[in-house]
């Protein structure tokens, strides 16, 4: 079977409600809808919880450890190398603090970012008086130059910046910008929840630091889910700045539990704080498995042929903007177009049931590997409807 056939077959069996002619889905930006693996698996899972004595501790953590595993066949990592988090903001937030950072240092990102990387380093502003430099975009478009010349100015420490923007879809190039942080001794954090799903990322061969990612938009997994990556040479350099009881050693074994010793876990655990939701990781699970099924290259050739779609129809309308970059490489799923009268378009787009985000004055566009091409054409006739009224 073609990878086409595959990505058609998959899509007919795990998305069938997005299959319908009267749902038009392009909002997976903001939520991407659960398979029916993971709906099935959610579901058995709090029959467990509903009969506890059935969900042993032993069937818990093998969830979160397929987790990790799955996380890190992803993004070509190892499970040591990945924590569980519950959301974005959560490792975000864990990386502002976690970070060896004084009074002084710099924190340079870019603002119109989304305020989850953003809010953060304003904490840290203000509680430790680490300075945040946002660096102006170019229009609505994350200015990758400044950005780099920024790095240059003194005290900077940290560079971090979304891979992709919520706002323009436009998607930032991670090597060059990985490149510059590694020669100049500044470590690069990103937020990749707008990317990953949509598009491919090794961090073998990409020189980032520490990456987060929410799992309930492109990965299609539910919400509380996610996962953060730390590079292997800083795991155990970074002290984790909240202490949980499953961030230590020995807490796997509950006949030892007031044995008390600080001492943080040796791999990416020591970052984990909480009582992760199992059947919440249970879904990340089945809903990860059917990107590894699919191949995460093929549905991002996928992606890309269906915003191509869009970035073409946009190119051939004299009334209507294009906000995302037009260069494949330099956009992921999401691309924003800005009609005459954006307020009327996104009427006329909710009124015959497409699903659709309106973003900063910018209509946003969001089709998935799922996602059928006769449900944007319809869309973009929709839209070209609403341009010529």
């Amino acid at each position: 079977m073609s990878a086409s056939a595959t990505l058609d077959a998959i899509a007919a069996r795990e998305f069938p409600r997005l299959r319908r002619d009267d749902v038009l889905y392009l909002n997976c930006a903001a939520t991407g809808p659960l398979p029916e693996r993971a709906v099935r698996v959610i579901a058995e899972h709090n029959e467990w919880r509903a009969e506890p004595w059935r969900y042993t501790a032993e069937m818990q953590f093998a969830t979160l450890a397929r987790s990790r595993e799955l996380a890190a066949r992803l993004i070509n990592a190892s499970p040591d190398e990945i924590a569980l988090t519950v959301n974005t903001s959560y490792g975000i937030n864990l990386a502002a603090r976690a970070l060896p950072l004084s009074a002084g240092d710099v924190v340079v990102g870019s603002d119109r970012d989304f305020p989850a990387n953003v809010y953060p380093w304003m904490g840290i502003e203000r509680s430790r008086g680490v300075r945040y430099r946002q660096v102006p975009c170019d229009g609505r478009l994350f200015n990758e130059d400044a950005l780099i010349t920024a790095l240059d100015e003194p005290g900077v420490k940290v560079l971090a910046v979304s891979w992709v923007s919520f706002e323009s879809g436009a998607r930032l190039d991670l090597e060059r910008l990985g490149n510059a942080c590694r020669e100049r001794g500044v470590f690069f954090v990103v937020d990749a929840i707008q990317g990953l799903g949509a598009l491919t990322l090794d961090v073998r061969r990409t020189p980032i630091d520490m990456l987060f990612c929410g799992a309930q938009k492109w990965l299609c997994a539910p919400w509380g889910s996610g996962f953060m990556w730390v590079r292997p040479e800083l795991v155990q350099r970074f002290e984790p700045p909240f202490v949980g009881w499953m961030s230590i050693k020995g807490p796997d074994d509950f006949s030892r539990l007031l044995d008390y010793k600080l001492e943080f876990r040796d791999d990416a655990r020591r970052f984990e704080l909480i009582t992760l939701p199992y059947q919440d990781f249970a879904g990340f699970n089945a809903s990860l498995e059917i990107f590894h099924e699919a191949g995460p290259a093929a549905i991002a050739q996928r992606v890309s042929e269906l915003t191509q779609r869009i970035v073409d129809w946009t190119s051939s309308q004299s009334g209507v903007r294009l906000m995302t970059k037009p260069d494949a490489a330099r956009r992921a799923g999401v691309i924003a177009l800005v009609p005459p009268d954006p307020d009327r378009a996104s009427a006329r787009l909710t009124k015959a049931g497409v699903t659709h985000s309106l973003r900063e004055g910018a209509l946003r566009l969001a089709p998935h590997f799922f996602t059928p091409f006769a449900h944007v054409d319809r869309a973009l006739e929709l839209l070209s409807g609403a341009a010529t009224q």
